[in-house]
């Protein structure tokens, strides 16, 4: 059985789409937790429309993707984990070669490759962000590394990390990838499975500039509470000079007073 998370927030508009692709998965043995995250449009409507008793309806106050993952999660029954994002869409066979795969290996998370639809075109994926098995870790500290609507991760190893960090309005999956790529390795089955679609303006890339303030912010908080070898340690704290500095250049360089004043209250951030 597998417990899948749907957090949603004011997305009628796509949100049908999603949950139909969940329910159409040839594999079936599972529940689909959806949390409504104060959501003030047609998304109560929406889900009231279905009747498949797999599906289970958490309404709360909008607190944030984070903690309407980790609600997702908390009210699970299974010791296996998938996510998606209400705005994309699985192919009918991921879940079904999902747990094939996860049954004949040994790795505790792993994820698929994906399609990219961008304002309602296919893209290819830039290289960089292109999917990859084995040690993530230095690749996780430059970018996110994992999508979360193609992960398959046991509960246990999500509990171990502490779930999503809901300090963080934005990268919550970034923070919580790096934490566990310190200690594990990542699977890759090499299909595409999803359909990540983007583009749209209500994503948090749209709503947050500047978003290595959380990436930084999460590296910094990984290096303080995580017991990291010599070599993590050494790349940590290369990659988050970089990145804090570049991004110290481009608030001066916008004279974004906010995000200065932020940079400068961390105690890590150190200018070159």
């Amino acid at each position: 059985m597998i417990s899948i998370i749907l957090p949603t927030f004011n997305r009628a508009w796509s949100l049908a789409r999603c949950i139909d692709s969940v329910l159409q998965q040839s594999f079936s043995n599972f529940e689909l937790i959806v949390v409504d995250d104060g959501s003030d449009d047609a998304t109560k409507d929406i889900l009231a429309s279905y009747s498949d008793p797999r599906i289970k309806c958490i309404v709360q106050n909008n607190n944030g993707v984070s903690h309407a993952r980790n609600r997702g999660v908390k009210d699970s029954s299974y010791e296996i984990l998938c996510f998606i994002d209400s705005d994309d869409e699985w192919k009918k066979h991921k879940l079904k070669e999902q747990l094939h795969f996860h049954q004949n290996h040994t790795f505790r998370i792993h994820q698929t490759t994906e399609i990219w639809i961008r304002s309602g075109i296919r893209v290819n994926a830039p290289k960089h962000l292109r999917k990859a098995e084995g040690d993530l870790f230095s690749v996780s500290l430059l970018h996110c590394a994992i999508t979360p609507s193609s992960v398959m991760l046991e509960k246990s190893l999500y509990l171990e990390h502490g779930g999503f960090d809901e300090a963080f309005p934005a990268c919550e999956d970034y923070d919580l990838w790096l934490k566990i790529t310190t200690r594990e390795k990542v699977g890759l089955l090499n299909k595409d499975l999803l359909l990540r679609y983007g583009g749209h303006p209500d994503q948090l890339s749209a709503k947050y500039l500047a978003m290595d303030r959380f990436r930084t912010a999460s590296m910094a908080k990984l290096k303080d509470t995580y017991s990291l070898s010599s070599e993590q340690h050494l790349m940590l704290e290369n990659i988050l000079a970089k990145k804090s500095n570049l991004l110290y250049k481009g608030a001066l360089k916008h004279n974004n007073q906010e995000l200065l004043t932020w940079i400068n209250k961390q105690h890590w951030f150190k200018k070159d």
